[in-house]
């Protein structure tokens, strides 16, 4: 990429490393780092200050999804939070790429309630109805019809809400994150696809043409911007 990127305005249409062929253990040490990266910018506290609201109001399990999972920190840490309030769940991972099931296994290790599925989402059938579908860092991988076609899935699958956790698009975080990933020295994946995602993610208005598209009302749904740089997209039934 040149030192300047493609305009603000829209969303690039760029590649991530990632995303292409690469052996498992290259995946795996990005998806590591990445996990680093998530502690380090407190990708999870959206995701958990979302699912407050069903604290104490759970009776059976509580059947979450977490679409895009890949290496699993996601899924950990809720299951880190449905221990500490014992709120009865379960939990499932699904990601297309079968390393992410792989690595998350391995990051988890024995003894783990989550279980890691390797599958389309629009293709699983899960012996249990789901309750809750989460995504973070997900839709930002998806073409814009792709996303459309997401939002609509999660509202048929999804019996109790819905929470995207991604990132905005702008010019400072941007510039941040090539700072903050070259002196953290994080894998050379991770360099690469962490300005490109930025790149490729969203504004507000992306969004709410996103689930006009998908047919939602938009009082239904609620986009929200969370400290740093996420912009996420809830819904609760």
């Amino acid at each position: 990429m040149s030192s300047e990127p493609v305009t603000y305005t829209e969303r690039a249409q760029l590649t991530e490393w990632m995303d292409g062929p690469c052996s498992y253990e290259e995946f795996r040490d990005c998806l590591r780092d990445l996990a680093k990266v998530n502690r380090a910018v407190l990708a999870y506290r959206p995701t958990l200050d979302w699912l407050e609201q069903f604290a104490g109001r759970i009776a059976e399990p509580l059947h979450i999804v977490d679409v895009g999972c890949g290496g699993g920190d996601m899924l950990r840490r809720i299951d880190s939070w449905a221990r500490k309030r014992r709120i009865p769940v379960r939990l499932t991972g699904i990601d297309l790429n079968p390393y992410a099931a792989q690595a998350a296994r391995e990051f988890t290790g024995s003894g783990s309630r989550i279980e890691w599925i390797t599958c389309n989402a629009f293709q699983y059938q899960p012996p249990l109805p789901i309750d809750i579908v989460v995504s973070s860092l997900f839709t930002h991988h998806l073409s814009d019809d792709e996303i459309v076609r997401f939002l609509q899935w999660m509202e048929r699958t999804a019996a109790r809400g819905w929470f995207v956790n991604d990132l905005r698009r702008a010019r400072t975080p941007y510039y941040l994150f090539k700072l903050l990933a070259q002196g953290m020295r994080w894998h050379r994946f991770v360099r690469h696809d962490g300005p490109v995602s930025i790149l490729r993610s969203f504004a507000p208005e992306d969004w709410q043409r996103y689930v006009e598209d998908a047919g939602l009302a938009s009082g239904s749904v609620r986009i929200v911007d969370a400290w740093p740089a996420r912009l996420c997209v809830a819904r609760v039934k």
